[in-house]
């Protein structure tokens, strides 16, 4: 993404823009070495300008000088995957993950670590749109003591593989509480350890990242568009 904006240029260096500009005009290509002699300046103040300027380097801004296509980094291997999860996003799991809201009064959600943090989003996020009685825990003995036959427990996580769930999914049907799980990529030693499984993206993320280092991005996109369809829900009911 590029932003060119002249009006940060000061006159000195509007200048620079000019001269360049116009001797373009003239010649198929200019170096920048030849440009910062032509402009009476060092070739790092021709570099500083380029960058004020919003391009990521001098060819760039030749691209720019020339009307030629911008040429441009390849995009981050995250933005890549978040692409591709959002092409291919599956609306018929977020009607099941409603469904499976709807058909309890209590919600409790828990993650470790980054996922706890992702949790007490959506408590909040949750109690906007629904009645439900919404609650984002911190431990595994406030689940089990919180936790009944009316509950829904929902479990975040990316890997699965951070920590177990088995203990907490034992306490939690012991109460006859259901536990469904969103998580990010697949992993069979998850489906012991809830009774629905939502199995968000093909896409995983770097195996050099330890769990706690992966992105949540896809809980928030999946989380959200839950809370958008409830959101709208409220409102066809109200008119």
């Amino acid at each position: 993404m590029i932003n060119v904006n002249l009006s940060v240029l000061n006159p000195l260096e509007q200048q620079i823009h000019a001269k360049l500009y116009d001797y373009s005009r003239q010649h198929s290509n200019i170096r920048i070495s030849e440009a910062a002699e032509l402009c009476d300046c060092s070739v790092s103040k021709i570099s500083k300008f380029v960058k004020k300027l919003g391009f990521e380097n001098y060819k760039q801004y030749l691209d720019f000088l020339y009307a030629r296509e911008i040429s441009s980094k390849e995009p981050s291997d995250e933005l890549t995957r978040i692409s591709k999860f959002i092409d291919e996003f599956d609306e018929k799991k977020v009607e099941e993950l409603i469904t499976l809201i709807e058909a309890h009064d209590k919600i409790i959600l828990f993650g470790y670590g980054p996922s706890l943090i992702c949790a007490q989003y959506f408590e909040y996020r949750l109690r906007t749109v629904t009645n439900k009685v919404i609650f984002a825990v911190a431990d595994e003995i406030s689940i089990s003591s919180i936790s009944d036959e009316s509950t829904l427990l929902i479990l975040l996580t990316v890997t699965g593989k951070f920590h177990t769930f088995e203990s907490i999914y034992n306490a939690a049907t012991a109460k006859s509480c259901q536990v469904a799980m969103v998580v990010e990529e697949y992993n069979t030693d998850l489906f012991k350890q809830c009774d629905h499984i939502f199995w968000l993206s093909k896409y995983n993320q770097p195996d050099d990242l330890l769990p706690y280092e992966k992105s949540r991005t896809v809980f928030f996109i999946f989380l959200e568009e839950v809370i958008q369809n409830l959101m709208r829900r409220n409102k066809a009911a109200i008119e």
